[in-house]
């Protein structure tokens, strides 16, 4: 988030959906007519990035913004390049793993302004390692792109809103199932080096996932 005051309100999960969704409107507004809208939801899988884009869905529709969901996992590199160095390498997870460039090629510019429309939206099946095959989609005018994910920023990707997923590491390791507690320090560095809560246009606090803290620009 751009430095200056910021505020920092309580909310229940209701409450924070319909801000989020005002935040989106706000910001499909202020593009040009027919344009697109990037959004992203960046946090770490325990913080549940995904189920919050999957829940502004219906309301942005209902607002009557047609919504395209993507998520980043569905643009993973091959097995041969994520695992080069093991499965459970945490600075092969935050540097390797992400497509960031299909991601960009595909999704990003072709939604970007003077971009087609025509996007890819998904790429690879991590679970499979192999090409989803899925076919190209026309995006209608005016769509808002739904995108999650977990380490999106620093990557340079052509985003025009991003909200991020915030906890505290003792809360997050605490909520990180014992497999996966290698990934920790890849989000410690990840917190270190691209400091997702200062580069974030909004940030939530998700310790308590019953009381989430929606954070803003003071004047927002």
């Amino acid at each position: 988030m751009p430095g200056g005051p910021v505020t920092v309100t309580p909310l229940d999960a209701a409450h924070l959906r319909a801000r989020l969704v005002d935040a989106v409107l706000a910001a499909a507004a202020a593009v040009p007519d027919g344009a697109h809208l990037r959004v992203a939801v960046d946090g770490a899988p325990a913080t549940g990035p995904g189920a919050l884009a999957d829940a502004l869905v219906e309301p942005l529709r209902a607002a009557g913004r047609p919504v395209l969901r993507v998520r980043a996992g569905d643009f993973l590199r091959p097995a041969s390049v994520r695992l080069e160095h093991g499965p459970h390498d945490p600075d092969a997870l935050l540097d390797d793993h992400l497509d960031a460039r299909a991601l960009e090629r595909e999704v990003l510019t072709p939604l970007g302004p003077g971009g087609t429309g025509r996007h890819l939206p998904s790429l690879w099946d991590a679970a499979r390692d192999r090409a989803t095959r899925a076919p190209y989609r026309d995006a209608p005018p005016g769509a808002v792109l739904l995108l999650d994910g977990t380490f999106l920023l620093g990557r340079w990707l052509e985003l025009d809103l991003v909200v991020h997923l915030a906890v505290r590491p003792a809360t997050l390791a605490r909520r990180t199932p014992p497999e996966e507690a290698w990934t920790l320090p890849a989000h410690a560095r990840y917190a270190q080096e691209t400091d997702p809560e200062a580069v974030a246009d909004l940030v939530v606090r998700v310790d308590d996932p019953r009381r989430p803290a929606l954070v803003e620009p003071a004047d927002g």
